[in-house]
């Protein structure tokens, strides 16, 4: 077992993430829990749809290696060029 010194800690929207998701784009499927971040591998265009919204938003140009801060529920494949996506959650 680790030794988990903030094990109590309450976790919120500005807490490091507690666990992480490799995303796979998809235009129909939600993300199996909302992100609190993105973490992108390969850089490129990425389109999301915020917790918080309906209709999915263009993050053009975002560099390999960036951190997106943004709470998101879907990843759509179409019109994403960036890959290696890790959800941050």
């Amino acid at each position: 077992m680790i030794n988990d010194p903030f094990s109590h800690s309450v976790a919120s929207t500005i807490s490091p993430a507690e666990s992480c998701i490799a995303i796979t784009p998809d235009d129909t499927l939600l993300l199996p829990v909302a992100t609190k971040a993105i973490y992108v591998g390969e850089g490129g265009d990425v389109v999301l749809v915020a917790v918080g919204d309906d209709l999915p938003v263009t993050f053009r140009n975002v560099g390999s290696g960036a951190i997106l801060d943004v709470r998101a529920k879907a990843i759509k494949a179409t019109g994403t060029t960036a890959a290696d996506m890790v959800g941050l959650a």
